[in-house]
């Protein structure tokens, strides 16, 4: 069995390495190498295996690694150990996007070492919800080129979600967060939770003082919308947070009915835990068994309409 790359190959990948390339990915069901290359060119090149697709590729992305990072071997293992945990540098993070390894672009994204011009490198090179989240959260990021369009790129796969009702409330949170959403975007969004009120959750944690319609009756409207119809146990802890959040520091704000107020700053998740900690029901079932806890909420947040 063979342990070199086809003759064809070594040589057409040394011309492609002569280049100015920005990332490199491997598409393994159709053994091709596609490169990003400067001023946002793309070159394609077959592989032609001489054994086995599955060995060929390692010895691909071991000549690639043996390009970029001087080290034959392939990806070093410590990165895999780090790629999670935000320990890479970024005088290497260029470097790891030319190997055709997935493992090493969600290092680069990891990394809070990542800049704008990295973050579009890596998302040609692998674009995926998660890692369009991960990148958001970096201002340089959310600040950036990339901003908008990794913004646009969530607002549009929310719908691919459904019933994902705990990615539907994170994705929601990073937009919010990051500040690349457009008036209509985040309008749309906003309006989204008629149909799916996980929508309203990061809405409610993150910008409670800055919701669509007047912003005081909107979070009470929310919150009532969201403990009437609850789908899953995040949805109701995180909303019961937010609400307790809210009233804690409105409690001093001269509100209309201050004993409401005060009964809804002590509002938090902690209340339903004992719910939760016996039953890992959602939907219909788990609302009958909240119901002693939500419906004195909703008592209260029904006198502040």
């Amino acid at each position: 069995m063979s342990e070199e790359l086809s003759p064809e190959d070594q040589l057409r990948l040394n011309v492609l390495l002569a280049q100015d390339i920005k990332a490199i990915r491997i598409d393994e069901s159709s053994l091709l190498l596609h490169a990003l290359l400067d001023e946002g060119e793309e070159a394609s090149m077959p592989l032609h295996p001489n054994c086995r697709a599955d060995k060929y590729l390692r010895l691909v992305r071991e000549a690639l690694s043996g390009h970029a990072l001087g080290s034959p071997g392939g990806y070093p293992i410590y990165l895999s150990r780090w790629t999670r945990h935000g320990q890479m540098e970024s005088s290497n993070l260029s470097q790891l996007l030319l190997i055709g390894e997935p493992e090493a672009v969600v290092a680069v994204v990891h990394s809070p070492a990542l800049t704008d011009e990295l973050a579009g490198y890596a998302w040609w090179a692998m674009p995926t919800i998660e890692h369009a989240r991960l990148m958001l959260m970096r201002e340089a990021v959310a600040k950036g080129r990339m901003g908008p369009v990794l913004a646009e790129f969530l607002t549009e796969h929310l719908a691919f979600l459904q019933e994902e009702h705990l990615a539907i409330m994170d994705t929601v949170a990073v937009l919010l967060y990051s500040g690349a959403l457009t008036p209509t975007q985040r309008e749309t969004i906003w309006k989204r939770g008629k149909r799916q009120n996980s929508y309203y959750v990061a809405f409610l944690e993150m910008c409670p003082n800055d919701l669509p319609g007047t912003p005081g009756q909107a979070f009470v409207e929310a919150s009532i919308e969201i403990l009437s119809r609850p789908e899953t146990q995040e949805v109701v802890s995180r909303t019961l947070d937010a609400i307790g959040h809210y009233f804690s520091v409105a409690a001093g704000a001269g509100q209309a009915n201050p004993e409401a107020v005060r009964r809804l700053a002590a509002v938090s998740a902690a209340l339903a835990n004992p719910v939760f900690v016996r039953s890992t029901a959602i939907g219909s079932l788990m609302r009958r068994k909240l119901e002693p806890i939500t419906e004195p909420i909703l008592a209260d947040l029904r006198l502040l309409r």
